[in-house]
């Protein structure tokens, strides 16, 4: 199964290390994108999660807000 997971991270944000080890730990391919060097990326963000925060991660065109594996397994059908 062909997913496409992006997540917009900072460097210090523990939230965003463990949702990064969770997909490692599965073995899924991710795309990372650091919203403090990445303006746009960041711009992009706000506009479709509407959160300053991080982690926001897509999941095959979701916002899941946060680390919440449930939601994840859910999108990801784990």
């Amino acid at each position: 199964m062909n997913q496409k997971i992006q997540i917009y991270t900072t460097p210090a944000c523990p939230y965003c290390h463990m949702a990064k080890e969770y997909f490692k730990s599965k073995n899924l391919p991710y795309e990372e994108y650091d919203v403090l060097k990445d303006l746009q990326r960041r711009q992009e963000m706000v506009q479709e999660s509407g959160q300053m925060g991080v982690p926001v991660i897509k999941i095959n065109g979701k916002i899941v807000i946060g680390f919440n594996k449930g939601k994840i397994n859910e999108l990801l059908d784990l």
